[in-house]
């Protein structure tokens, strides 16, 4: 019943809902392939560019390789127990993978061997990386801390560790790289984006946003930011680094982890916990507005667009909650067998 309430209040927060042979269909599911699994959760998905495989981050299931195309999972990692988040990078034939107990995977993207597992931080997991063109570098950022962020800076190239920077925020999310020497990093706790020279990493400017905002991409045609948040105020915006101001925004459903863009359709896509996809027009570097929302699962909150064909591939488990606790809140278990992949299509 939650989740019809709240796509009814969406239905009327944008706009009286129209006949599908009046607004037309945005996506519809074309497959849902079932995949073996245990109990564990799951966070990133991402495929490596110019390929057919996506890597599912499957937590205690390990890094799995689904091929999207042949509609069927073709290799689990060896010692990838605790992945969290992919870094795919071809010009390298490596792959790096965030881990939850801290430590980085390196492997080799031809033949999907391990190449070395490497401890960085004892006080928690891995959330994330990025790679840094203007340096060949890549960061590694830590999941949420009581205090402080620490970015692992590492050679793209080797996987060698370079230095470790910390930041005074607790939650630090994927940043945008320009490619030109600067790197745009979310504070998510704070709302805040700050502006990094890429080389030092040194804090060269700071913007407040108006939201937790967790993801970021730097969009090269138009010199600006497109961004997204959680909590209290979802939405997806548009920032210009150049004058430090949001220009424009569409509201979205609470509890985003996914976004893509769609440029030969001049699409952006966000996907919800809630079951909600997104789609908003890209109508100008300054102009976003809504085209509509699709129903997806429950849980399905990360995804992947194929820049290919212009799917979306959302991941998502059956699951149970538990009776609420003395503070009111349930714990999500995901059933066994049950974790899916969701290929939709645009119409």
């Amino acid at each position: 019943m939650r989740l019809r309430s709240l796509v009814l209040s969406m239905a009327v927060a944008f706009g009286a809902t129209a006949h599908a042979d009046d607004a037309g269909l945005l996506y519809t599911l074309h497959s849902a392939v079932t995949l073996p699994s245990t109990d564990s959760g799951w966070d990133y998905i991402k495929m490596q560019p110019g390929t057919s495989r996506l890597f599912l981050a499957r937590d205690d299931d390990g890094l799995t390789v689904f091929d999207v195309d042949q509609g069927k999972a073709i290799a689990t990692i060896e010692n990838s127990k605790g992945a969290n988040g992919p870094l795919l990078l071809p010009e390298y034939n490596r792959g790096y993978i965030a881990n939850t107990d801290g430590s980085l995977l390196s492997i080799d993207l031809k033949t999907l061997k391990p190449i070395e597992r490497l401890a960085l931080d004892k006080d928690g997991g891995l959330n994330s990386g990025v790679l840094d063109p203007a340096t060949k570098q890549i960061h590694f950022i830590t999941g949420t801390r009581p205090t402080e962020s620490t970015w692992y800076t590492l050679d793209a190239a080797t996987g060698k560790l370079l230095k470790t920077t910390k930041f005074p925020f607790r939650k630090m999310d994927d940043p945008a790289v320009d490619g030109a020497g600067n790197i745009y990093a979310p504070a998510r706790r704070d709302n805040l984006i700050l502006k990094l020279d890429s080389k030092t990493l040194k804090e060269t400017a700071r913007w407040t946003v108006p939201c937790n905002v967790s993801k970021t991409r730097w969009q090269p045609t138009t010199k600006r930011i497109l961004a997204a948040c959680t909590n209290n105020t979802p939405q997806v915006f548009i920032f210009d680094p150049a004058t430090g101001k949001v220009t424009s925004s569409v509201p979205i459903p609470p509890s985003l982890d996914g976004i893509g863009v769609d440029e030969k359709r001049k699409r952006i896509v966000a996907t919800s916990n809630d079951g909600i996809m997104t789609v908003i027009d890209y109508k100008g570097a300054d102009q976003i507005e809504l085209l509509g929302t699709v129903s997806t699962r429950p849980e399905a909150r990360m995804s992947y667009l194929d820049t290919r064909n212009g799917n979306v591939y959302a991941v998502t488990a059956e699951f149970t909650n538990s009776k609420p606790d003395a503070a009111g809140k349930s714990k999500s278990v995901a059933h066994p067998n049950s974790f899916v992949v969701l290929t939709y299509k645009p119409q």
